[in-house]
C-alpha cells in the first residue's frame, strides 16, 4: 500500500481534473505497445523530451511482443491495474517501471485508493523534471544486475550528467545562494567501542544529521575502522537528535569544484560502498526523518531497525537530479525497482508500516 494519507497530494486530481485526462490520453494497450506505440522517437527536433512517460493499460488484453517493446522503449512506462492481476499483466509489468493498482501484493505494483489520480500526480512530477525522473528509470534498470560498486558509479556518472543539466540549474537558482554550513560544534560523527562491537553515532543534531562533507567523512572514517579490524564483529549506525540524517546538506550542493571531483568524493570518499561492503555485520537504528542519503546509506545495511514515527523520503528528482549516495542501488534491492522508482519521481513521504511491508526496513521499535 501507499503511505497512508501521503501516497498523493491531498486534492490534486480534484483541483486539477486536466491531469486525470491528460494522464489517461496517453494510456495504450498491450497490443499497442507491442505495435511499436511507445517506439517513436523522445527528442523532438528542437532536442527537448517529447512525451517522457506512456500508461499501459494492464487490465487490457495481453499482447505478444509487449514486453519486448516496454524493454526497448526510451520512455517511462507506468502500468495502471485496476482489479487482480493476471500472471501475463504480471509479467509484463515486470518489463515496466512501475505500476499503481488497486491491491499491491506484488513488488511491482503501487497500491493507491484511487491509481488513476496517482498516476495523474506521477506524470506531473516526471513532466516538471523529464531529464531526472528518465535517468532515474534508466540507472535502475541498468544498475540491477551490477556488482553494488559498479552499481554507484554508474549512479555518480548519471548524477553528475544531471549536474548539468537546466532542471538542476533552476532548483539552485529557486534556492538561491547560501553560504557554506559552519564547523560542527562537536565530533561530527561519534565512535565507542563495546566488546566486540562498534557502536558509530551520528552527531549533527542541530543539522539533523545532514550528510554534508563532516559528517561523511567522519562516518567513512569509523567505517574504515571496521576495514583495518577484524575483531569488530558487529556494528550499529544510530544517530542524535530529531532525525536520523536529514539527507544532504542542502548549503553544500553544486559547491565542489568540478564535476569529475565530485564523482570520486561520491563514490570513493562516499559511505555507500563500505556499508555495502560490511552489510553483514551492520544493523541501522533509523527515527525521525530519513531524507536522501539519510535512508540511501543506511539501506545498504544487513538490518534495519526504524522507530514507527520515522518517515522515509527521496526527494532528488524534484531537484533536477537522482539519489547520489547510492540510493539508487540500495533501495531497489531493498523494495524493488519499481517501488524504488516510484518513490524517486514522486518523492512521496513513506510511512515506517509501509516501509516494514515493501522490505525497506526489517523491524519497527521504538
Amino acid at each position: 500500500m501507499l503511505p497512508r494519507g501521503r501516497a498523493a497530494k491531498p486534492g490534486l486530481a480534484q483541483r486539477m481534473p486536466g491531469w486525470k485526462a491528460v494522464a489517461m490520453s496517453l494510456m495504450i494497450t498491450p497490443e499497442e505497445l507491442a505495435a511499436g506505440a511507445a517506439a517513436a522517437p523522445l527528442l523532438a527536433a528542437d532536442a527537448q523530451v517529447d512525451e517522457p512517460m506512456l500508461v499501459v493499460d494492464l487490465d487490457a488484453r495481453p499482447a505478444e511482443g509487449a514486453i519486448a517493446a516496454a524493454l526497448a522503449s526510451d520512455r517511462l512506462l507506468v502500468g495502471l491495474c485496476r482489479g487482480a492481476m493476471t500472471p501475463a499483466a504480471a509479467a509484463l509489468a515486470e518489463a515496466l517501471d512501475t505500476t499503481v493498482g488497486a491491491e499491491g501484493e506484488n513488488r511491482t505494483v503501487v497500491a493507491a485508493p484511487d491509481p488513476v489520480s496517482a498516476i495523474a500526480e506521477l506524470r506531473e512530477a516526471i513532466t516538471h523534471n523529464a531529464h531526472a525522473a528518465l535517468v532515474l528509470g534508466q540507472v535502475l534498470k541498468i544498475s540491477a544486475n551490477l556488482p553494488a560498486p559498479a552499481a554507484i558509479d554508474v549512479e555518480s556518472f548519471a548524477y553528475s550528467t544531471l549536474l548539468g543539466a537546466p532542471e538542476f540549474a533552476r532548483w539552485l537558482v529557486a534556492r538561491g545562494p547560501r553560504p557554506l554550513p559552519p564547523p560542527a560544534p562537536q565530533e561530527p560523527v561519534l565512535i565507542r567501542r563495546e566488546g566486540n562491537g562498534l557502536v558509530i553515532t551520528l552527531n549533527r543534531p542541530e543539522r539533523r544529521n545532514a550528510y554534508g562533507a563532516e559528517v561523511r567523512d567522519g562516518l567513512v572514517a569509523a567505517l574504515g575502522l571496521v576495514a583495518a579490524d577484524d575483531t569488530i564483529e558487529s556494528v550499529v549506525l544510530d544517530g542524535t537528535g530529531p532525525s536520523f540524517s536529514a539527507g544532504g546538506d542542502l548549503d553544500e550542493f553544486g559547491t565542489t569544484p568540478d564535476l569529475a571531483t565530485a564523482h570520486l568524493i561520491r563514490t570513493r570518499a562516499g559511505a555507500g560502498r563500505l556499508v555495502a561492503r560490511f552489510a553483514d555485520r551492520i544493523e541501522a537504528h533509523v527515527h525521525g526523518s530519513c531524507v536522501g542519503a539519510g535512508i540511501e546509506v543506511p539501506a545498504f545495511a544487513g538490518r534495519i531497525v526504524a522507530h514507527p514515527g520515522t518517515v522515509f523520503r527521496l526527494p532528488e528528482v524534484s531537484m533536477g537530479l537522482i539519489p547520489g549516495a547510492g540510493g539508487t542501488v540500495s533501495v531497489p534491492r531493498r523494495i524493488g525497482r519499481w517501488r524504488a522508482f516510484w518513490l524517486g519521481a514522486t518523492g512521496v513521504a513513506l510511512d515506517a508500516q509501509t516501509a516494514l511491508d515493501w522490505g525497506l526496513v526489517d523491524e519497527l521499535t521504538d
